[in-house]
Protein backbone atom coordinates (compact mmCIF):
# COMPACT_ATOMS: atom_id res chain seq x y z
CA UNK A 1 0.00 0.00 0.00
CA UNK A 2 1.27 3.31 -1.11
CA UNK A 3 1.01 6.29 0.78
CA UNK A 4 -2.28 8.46 -0.16
CA UNK A 5 -1.44 11.95 -1.95
CA UNK A 6 -2.87 13.72 1.43
CA UNK A 7 0.24 12.54 3.28
CA UNK A 8 2.27 14.17 1.06
CA UNK A 9 -0.02 17.61 0.15
CA UNK A 10 0.61 18.87 4.31
CA UNK A 11 3.48 19.28 6.91
CA UNK A 12 3.16 16.71 9.75
CA UNK A 13 3.15 17.96 13.48
CA UNK A 14 6.04 16.18 15.34
CA UNK A 15 4.03 14.59 18.48
CA UNK A 16 1.10 16.67 17.42
CA UNK A 17 1.51 20.84 17.10
CA UNK A 18 2.56 20.76 20.83
CA UNK A 19 3.39 24.03 22.87
CA UNK A 20 3.90 23.10 26.47
CA UNK A 21 3.96 27.47 27.34
CA UNK A 22 0.60 27.59 25.53
CA UNK A 23 -0.70 24.60 27.73
CA UNK A 24 -0.06 21.64 24.67
CA UNK A 25 2.45 19.19 25.65
CA UNK A 26 3.39 16.64 23.39
CA UNK A 27 0.50 13.78 21.92
CA UNK A 28 -1.68 15.99 24.20
CA UNK A 29 -5.13 16.44 23.01
CA UNK A 30 -4.68 19.98 23.14
CA UNK A 31 -1.68 19.65 20.64
CA UNK A 32 -4.06 17.46 18.36
CA UNK A 33 -6.70 19.70 18.59
CA UNK A 34 -4.38 22.64 17.30
CA UNK A 35 -2.83 20.50 14.57
CA UNK A 36 -6.18 20.04 13.06
CA UNK A 37 -7.23 23.82 13.45
CA UNK A 38 -4.07 24.49 11.72
CA UNK A 39 -4.74 21.86 9.07
CA UNK A 40 -1.72 20.00 9.35
CA UNK A 41 -0.74 16.35 9.63
CA UNK A 42 -0.32 14.70 12.94
CA UNK A 43 2.23 12.39 13.78
CA UNK A 44 1.95 10.44 16.91
CA UNK A 45 3.50 7.93 18.95
CA UNK A 46 2.11 4.83 20.80
CA UNK A 47 3.45 2.39 24.09
CA UNK A 48 1.72 0.07 25.71
CA UNK A 49 0.15 -0.10 28.63
CA UNK A 50 0.05 -3.15 31.24
CA UNK A 51 -3.71 -3.85 30.57
CA UNK A 52 -2.74 -3.82 26.67
CA UNK A 53 -4.18 -0.43 25.46
CA UNK A 54 -2.05 1.61 23.68
CA UNK A 55 -1.57 4.78 24.91
CA UNK A 56 -0.61 7.88 22.85
CA UNK A 57 2.83 9.21 24.85
CA UNK A 58 6.53 8.69 23.28
CA UNK A 59 8.50 7.79 26.35
CA UNK A 60 9.04 4.94 27.71
CA UNK A 61 9.38 6.48 31.20
CA UNK A 62 6.86 8.76 33.01
CA UNK A 63 9.38 11.63 33.99
CA UNK A 64 10.47 13.78 31.47
CA UNK A 65 6.49 14.69 30.11
CA UNK A 66 4.54 14.05 33.81
CA UNK A 67 4.94 14.77 37.15
CA UNK A 68 4.91 10.29 37.91
CA UNK A 69 8.07 8.22 37.86
CA UNK A 70 8.32 4.82 36.52
CA UNK A 71 8.03 2.70 33.21
CA UNK A 72 4.94 3.04 31.23
CA UNK A 73 4.45 -0.22 30.80
CA UNK A 74 4.23 -0.84 34.28
CA UNK A 75 0.92 1.32 34.64
CA UNK A 76 -2.92 0.17 33.94
CA UNK A 77 -4.47 2.49 31.06
CA UNK A 78 -6.79 3.84 34.01
CA UNK A 79 -3.42 4.81 35.71
CA UNK A 80 -1.60 6.41 32.67
CA UNK A 81 -5.20 8.35 31.93
CA UNK A 82 -5.09 10.16 35.18
CA UNK A 83 -1.33 11.22 35.21
CA UNK A 84 -1.24 14.71 33.89
CA UNK A 85 0.52 15.70 30.86
CA UNK A 86 3.27 18.53 32.44
CA UNK A 87 1.98 21.86 30.64
CA UNK A 88 -1.26 20.33 30.28
CA UNK A 89 -4.60 20.48 31.52
CA UNK A 90 -5.40 16.55 31.12
CA UNK A 91 -3.95 13.53 30.99
CA UNK A 92 -2.16 10.49 28.95
CA UNK A 93 -4.86 9.93 25.73
CA UNK A 94 -5.23 6.27 24.49
CA UNK A 95 -5.00 5.73 21.15
CA UNK A 96 -9.16 5.33 20.91
CA UNK A 97 -9.66 8.63 22.38
CA UNK A 98 -7.26 10.06 19.59
CA UNK A 99 -8.70 8.29 16.65
CA UNK A 100 -12.06 9.28 17.78
CA UNK A 101 -11.05 13.18 18.50
CA UNK A 102 -9.09 13.45 15.04
CA UNK A 103 -11.79 11.42 13.30
CA UNK A 104 -10.17 11.49 9.65
CA UNK A 105 -10.50 15.42 9.36
CA UNK A 106 -6.72 14.92 8.97
CA UNK A 107 -3.80 12.48 7.87
CA UNK A 108 -2.71 10.80 10.88
CA UNK A 109 0.71 9.02 11.14
CA UNK A 110 1.31 6.56 14.07
CA UNK A 111 4.98 5.80 15.05
CA UNK A 112 4.82 2.41 17.50
CA UNK A 113 7.82 2.64 19.75
CA UNK A 114 9.92 -0.39 19.78
CA UNK A 115 8.73 -2.77 22.81
CA UNK A 116 11.51 -5.44 22.30
CA UNK A 117 13.93 -2.87 23.91
CA UNK A 118 16.67 -3.50 21.46
CA UNK A 119 14.86 -3.70 18.09
CA UNK A 120 14.47 -7.34 17.75
CA UNK A 121 11.81 -9.65 17.19
CA UNK A 122 9.76 -9.43 20.89
CA UNK A 123 6.67 -7.17 19.73
CA UNK A 124 3.31 -7.87 18.82
CA UNK A 125 0.92 -7.21 21.82
CA UNK A 126 1.43 -3.28 21.10
CA UNK A 127 0.74 -3.91 17.27
CA UNK A 128 -2.02 -6.07 17.83
CA UNK A 129 -3.98 -4.10 20.29
CA UNK A 130 -3.53 -0.92 18.22
CA UNK A 131 -4.41 -3.24 15.13
CA UNK A 132 -7.93 -3.42 15.88
CA UNK A 133 -8.51 0.32 16.71
CA UNK A 134 -7.04 1.18 13.55
CA UNK A 135 -8.50 -1.33 11.25
CA UNK A 136 -12.14 0.02 11.88
CA UNK A 137 -10.97 3.69 11.74
CA UNK A 138 -12.21 5.90 8.93
CA UNK A 139 -9.95 8.21 8.06
CA UNK A 140 -6.33 8.70 6.51
CA UNK A 141 -3.96 6.56 8.51
CA UNK A 142 -0.15 5.03 8.42
CA UNK A 143 1.69 3.22 10.60
CA UNK A 144 5.40 2.96 10.73
CA UNK A 145 8.10 1.97 13.29
CA UNK A 146 11.94 1.94 14.22
CA UNK A 147 11.73 -1.71 14.44
CA UNK A 148 11.10 -3.40 11.21
CA UNK A 149 9.95 -6.67 13.33
CA UNK A 150 6.97 -4.27 14.54
CA UNK A 151 6.19 -3.04 11.16
CA UNK A 152 6.37 -6.79 9.91
CA UNK A 153 3.72 -7.68 12.51
CA UNK A 154 1.65 -4.65 11.42
CA UNK A 155 1.90 -5.57 7.38
CA UNK A 156 0.00 -9.30 8.79
CA UNK A 157 -2.39 -7.55 11.15
CA UNK A 158 -3.26 -4.23 8.62
CA UNK A 159 -2.46 -5.68 5.33
CA UNK A 160 -4.13 -2.70 3.45
CA UNK A 161 -2.45 0.39 5.58
CA UNK A 162 0.32 1.91 4.17
CA UNK A 163 3.05 1.34 6.54
CA UNK A 164 6.85 2.33 6.55
CA UNK A 165 9.95 2.58 8.62
CA UNK A 166 11.46 5.27 10.42
CA UNK A 167 14.76 5.30 9.24
CA UNK A 168 18.40 7.33 10.59
CA UNK A 169 22.24 7.40 11.01
CA UNK A 170 22.35 5.06 13.91
CA UNK A 171 25.39 6.71 15.04
CA UNK A 172 26.72 5.63 18.66
CA UNK A 173 26.26 8.86 19.94
CA UNK A 174 22.63 8.78 18.64
CA UNK A 175 21.82 4.81 19.73
CA UNK A 176 24.17 4.06 22.51
CA UNK A 177 22.39 1.00 23.83
CA UNK A 178 22.26 -0.72 20.61
CA UNK A 179 25.03 -2.81 19.54
CA UNK A 180 27.01 -2.09 16.66
CA UNK A 181 26.30 -4.76 14.49
CA UNK A 182 22.06 -4.30 15.33
CA UNK A 183 23.18 -0.68 13.97
CA UNK A 184 25.18 -1.41 10.93
CA UNK A 185 21.83 -3.86 9.76
CA UNK A 186 19.50 -1.27 10.76
CA UNK A 187 21.54 1.97 8.83
CA UNK A 188 20.92 -0.24 5.49
CA UNK A 189 17.13 -0.18 6.01
CA UNK A 190 17.68 -3.61 4.34
CA UNK A 191 13.64 -4.85 5.66
CA UNK A 192 11.89 -2.23 3.09
CA UNK A 193 11.11 -5.07 0.83
CA UNK A 194 10.71 -7.81 3.46
CA UNK A 195 7.88 -6.15 5.10
CA UNK A 196 6.40 -4.50 2.53
CA UNK A 197 6.90 -0.87 3.30
CA UNK A 198 5.76 1.89 1.04
CA UNK A 199 8.17 4.55 3.23
CA UNK A 200 10.45 5.55 5.04
CA UNK A 201 10.62 8.41 7.58
CA UNK A 202 14.24 9.60 7.51
CA UNK A 203 16.65 11.70 10.09
CA UNK A 204 16.63 15.23 8.58
CA UNK A 205 19.98 15.31 9.11
CA UNK A 206 21.25 12.15 7.10
CA UNK A 207 19.15 12.83 3.98
CA UNK A 208 21.76 12.44 2.07
CA UNK A 209 22.88 9.06 2.48
CA UNK A 210 23.17 6.76 -0.81
CA UNK A 211 20.66 3.80 0.28
CA UNK A 212 17.50 7.13 1.08
CA UNK A 213 18.44 8.10 -2.96
CA UNK A 214 18.19 4.30 -4.11
CA UNK A 215 14.86 3.68 -2.46
CA UNK A 216 13.31 7.15 -3.61
CA UNK A 217 14.61 6.17 -7.17
CA UNK A 218 12.86 2.91 -6.70
CA UNK A 219 9.41 4.57 -6.08
CA UNK A 220 9.38 5.19 -2.13
CA UNK A 221 7.97 7.99 -0.60
CA UNK A 222 10.73 9.70 1.67
CA UNK A 223 9.24 11.57 5.23
CA UNK A 224 11.83 12.79 7.26
CA UNK A 225 12.16 13.91 11.12
CA UNK A 226 12.09 16.11 12.39
CA UNK A 227 12.85 19.40 11.05
CA UNK A 228 12.59 22.95 13.39
CA UNK A 229 13.31 26.16 11.30
CA UNK A 230 12.19 27.04 7.79
CA UNK A 231 15.77 26.56 6.81
CA UNK A 232 16.42 23.54 7.78
CA UNK A 233 12.93 22.65 5.92
CA UNK A 234 13.96 24.34 2.69
CA UNK A 235 17.39 22.03 2.87
CA UNK A 236 15.08 18.56 3.85
CA UNK A 237 12.61 19.58 0.57
CA UNK A 238 15.58 18.83 -1.78
CA UNK A 239 15.25 15.18 -0.85
CA UNK A 240 12.13 14.62 1.45
CA UNK A 241 8.70 14.36 -0.07
CA UNK A 242 7.23 15.61 3.51
CA UNK A 243 8.52 17.27 6.73
CA UNK A 244 7.88 16.29 9.87
CA UNK A 245 7.72 19.36 12.53
CA UNK A 246 8.26 21.25 15.28
CA UNK A 247 8.87 23.90 17.29
CA UNK A 248 7.50 26.27 14.14
CA UNK A 249 4.78 26.65 11.57
CA UNK A 250 5.70 24.62 9.04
Amino acid sequence: MTLPASFIARPFAHRALHDRSDGRPENSREAIAAAIAAGYGIEIDLQLSSDDVPMVFHDYDLGRLTGASGAVAQRSAAELASIGLSGGPTGIPTLADILGQVAGRVPLLIEFKDQDGAMGPDVGRLERAAARLIAAYDGPVAVMSFNPHSVAVLAEELPDIPRGIVTESYSEASTPTLPAPVRDTLRQIGDFDRVGASFISHEAADLDRPRVAELKQRGATILCWTVRSPEAEAEARKVAEQVTFEGYLA
